[in-house]
């Protein structure tokens, strides 16, 4: 699966089963029959795809950690990364937003609920639904801030807390920043802890198919097929909404920013089939960083945008909690005026944010939404809990989609986006990945190639020093490498 660094570069074209794709598409393709034929087979092989993220999930913090303090200790001005950080927020309001307004325009025009006449009453609430509408009342503004602060260090690691990790990683890579000359060994070992952490992550993604394989054989054996059936409509507009999401709004945007949205799809295929196969957007994490940067977007970038992404940019869980929401309320024959749907709105782009990507969590968020809400019962979420994993898998997809063009487009906005590389990567042409690594192997990012000027060009050679401070620089502005 993994490709040869001399085949790389010399553009040598993989065959097909040196490639990760093809075999993790295999796996889903023998999960779904499996859990078809085999339902209690399908129940059994629940380990495989849960052992597969959880050791994704092992690493996820280590990596986050070193990639951000290993960028903003070696940033040249600090008060561009508070920039940044505003920026990045700026973006993700604006993205979620409309990724809200869609769901609320599409559900208002097609009414998928209408005519099915359920009464609250009479709904009986499972016990497990029950543990999420327990888990999603609201707690109060506080928990924002709670949430953010980690009880101790070795619990934001322990618990695999992304917020918590990303809040002591950025105050750490400031303190390395300001402690000068005498930090130096410190981000030295940060760089080389983080080279040894994506070789870990090499190895782990040769498991990716089987996880793929027990994840859906589960989910298809569990809930079964027929589930699809009663709620297809539903689910088809879901799909339908993510994907013009992707390809159109988010489409216009990679295009005013000089991105091929297409080109980039196609770029992080294996990523998305992974994530399509497991329902969980962190079980790609670590290597979407990677493969973000190999495109062209600077280490500052990638170390902020994607980890925040993750809890504020979760443009596939706003698309979905506002169709879930209107949905229950047309089942139950509850009309919302539009002040009270826009109301929805104004809750949801609090609830929203600080969800994990992982399964059940944007189940979660609407039992929080719907009690805040108060004018549609909670209990409704019943008549959708058969289709929610069916569903998860498009809201990790398209939260998947919306960071990885967030991380682009911010890099392009700093002036820091090497495009001519990430033209290169997206039209496929072979190219040697950073530190000289092959393109399919995730990238130690504490290894970057030196890039010499030679009459307008620039030729890289391997290094395995240290990098140089990385300049953010203002928007159209050269970037600065050294």
């Amino acid at each position: 699966m993994a490709v040869h660094a001399s085949a790389a570069r010399n553009g040598v074209r993989r065959s097909w089963y040196r490639q990760l794709y093809p075999w993790v598409l295999i796996g889903i393709a023998a999960g779904i029959a499996v859990g078809g034929l085999f339902p209690k087979l399908g129940e059994n092989l629940q380990p495989l795809g849960t052992t597969f993220v959880d050791a994704i999930k092992m690493i996820v913090g280590p990596i986050i950690f070193c990639t951000v303090v290993g960028g903003i200790a070696q940033v040249g001005d600090l008060r561009r990364v508070g920039r940044l950080g505003l920026r990045t927020i700026g973006y993700f309001e604006f993205a979620t937003t409309l990724a809200l307004i869609l769901g609320l325009v599409v559900m208002n025009v097609l009414q998928p609920g209408k005519g099915v006449h359920a009464n609250a009453r009479t709904i009986s609430v499972s016990k497990t639904v029950n543990g999420y509408i327990s888990q999603g009342k609201d707690p109060g503004w506080g928990h924002y801030l709670t949430d953010l602060v980690p009880n101790s260090v070795v619990g934001a690691f322990a618990n695999g807390v992304t917020l918590q990790i990303l809040f002591f990683s950025v105050l750490f890579g400031i303190a390395l920043n300001l402690s000068g000359p005498t930090s130096t060994p410190i981000t030295y070992g940060i760089e080389r802890l983080s080279k040894a952490l994506f070789q870990v992550l090499r190895i782990i993604m040769y498991a990716a198919p089987v996880g793929a394989f027990g994840a859906i054989a589960f989910t298809t054996g569990t809930y079964g097929l027929h589930t699809l059936k009663s709620l297809g409509k539903l689910i088809a507009i879901f799909y339908g909404t993510s994907a013009f999401f992707v390809i159109v709004i988010l489409g216009v945007i990679a295009a005013a920013c000089g991105i091929n949205m297409l080109k980039l799809l196609r770029y992080l295929k294996d990523e998305l089939l992974i994530v399509l196969g497991t329902s969980s957007s962190e079980s790609v994490l670590p290597q979407l960083m990677r493969k973000l940067e190999h495109a062209g977007a600077p280490r500052q970038i990638v170390g902020l945008t994607v980890p925040t992404g993750y809890s504020f940019n979760l443009d596939g869980t706003c698309i979905y909690l506002t169709l879930a929401s209107l949905y229950v309320a047309q089942a139950l024959d509850i009309r919302l005026s539009l002040g009270q749907q826009l109301a929805i709105i104004g809750v949801l782009l609090l609830t929203s944010k600080g969800a994990a990507g992982v399964t059940g969590s944007g189940f979660i968020i609407l039992a929080a939404t719907l009690s805040t809400v108060g004018t549609i019962p909670v209990a409704g979420i019943m008549l959708i809990f058969g289709i929610d994993r069916f569903m998860s898998e498009c809201r990790a997809l398209t939260n998947v989609c919306g960071n990885s063009l967030a991380t682009l487009v911010i890099a392009q906005w700093e002036g820091v986006l090497d495009t001519d590389r990430m033209n290169r990567v997206l039209n496929g042409e072979p190219i040697p990945s950073v530190g000289g690594l092959a393109e399919a192997d995730p990238v130690p990012l504490g290894v970057r190639p030196l890039e010499v000027p030679t009459g307008g060009t620039t030729a890289s050679s391997t290094s395995t020093e240290p990098l140089a401070p990385l300049v953010l620089t203002n928007p159209g502005s050269p970037t600065a490498r050294r």
